[in-house]
């Protein structure tokens, strides 16, 4: 199993370059970075159950972030967790996703999701019962663009005639993309479009094994012989809850830093790095 971080990108937080150094440096796998490209003032509720906490509207854009951590590492991979592709234009994000590939040489992970916040959705021009339809067209085309030298895309909701756009991500075809959530058709939109799945807020393992064996089932009726790789977000850093994620067949467990400036995040990346060796 891989070991991941992720963290709110913030303008009082460590910053994220820093950060990803110092987790290249202690062998992590991979570093995510969460989105919001603002947060309405009258918001839907919070899914953690608090109040909002100020990291949501102060996140950094994540390909500057991205851009900026490629700089300065070069084996730790650099992802978004999640990029909300709903709020932002197909063409120019597939052109942003393929140059912080390029730049990277390949170390882009491509986390996708549909968002919690709706009046945020809307304050982009999409309508909110639309947004999961609207992210399945726009996933489509990018691969379009990426795959094709002349690209087009004729949907419902993304419409473009024949398109020159370079460069092409280094990954082939694309970078992994890895698709959020845990709702009832998650794993559809997983098995047509994604490479990998990445829930959040498990409950316990035994419902993850649940999870995982439909989605098996469900990879299966569409043909899809290859097992999914299956990344949890915001995994518990105990020792036995990272050792029962192994054992369930989890591929990657992405711990969650804090939004801290660096003595105190560097304290608890140091932290979590002695308990994975102790594993």
């Amino acid at each position: 199993m891989k070991f991941a971080l992720q963290m709110f990108p913030t303008d009082y937080a460590i910053p994220a370059h820093e950060l990803a150094k110092a987790a290249e440096d202690l062998g992590f796998e991979s570093l995510f970075f969460p989105e919001h490209t603002h947060m309405p003032v009258d918001h839907t509720p919070f899914p953690g159950g608090t109040e909002l906490p100020l990291q949501y509207s102060h996140t950094l854009d994540p390909f500057a972030v991205i851009g900026a951590c490629a700089a300065v590492t070069s084996t730790i991979k650099l992802g978004t967790g999640i990029c909300l592709v709903i709020q932002r234009d197909p063409i120019m994000l597939a052109k942003e996703i393929a140059s912080v590939d390029l730049l990277s040489n390949g170390r882009f992970l491509f986390g996708i999701g549909g968002g919690w916040n709706l009046p945020e959705v809307a304050n982009h021009g999409v309508k909110p019962s639309t947004r999961w339809k609207v992210m399945r067209e726009r996933i489509l085309a990018m691969k379009e663009i990426w795959g094709n030298d002349v690209a087009e895309y004729h949907g419902s909701y993304v419409d473009f005639d024949p398109i020159w756009s370079w460069p092409k991500p280094v990954q082939k075809p694309h970078p992994p993309i890895l698709v959020g959530g845990n709702g009832p058709r998650t794993f559809e939109r997983v098995v047509e479009f994604g490479d990998e799945w990445m829930p959040t807020r498990i409950a316990n393992v035994e419902y993850l094994k649940q999870r995982m064996a439909e989605l098996r089932e469900t990879a299966a009726g569409a043909g899809r012989a290859r097992e999914i790789p299956v990344s949890v977000f915001g995994a518990s850093p105990k020792p036995e809850d990272l050792n029962a994620l192994r054992e369930a067949g989890v591929s990657r467990a992405v711990l969650s830093m804090p939004s801290v400036a660096a003595p105190e995040a560097l304290e608890r990346l140091k932290g979590y790095a002695a308990t994975i060796k102790s594993l």
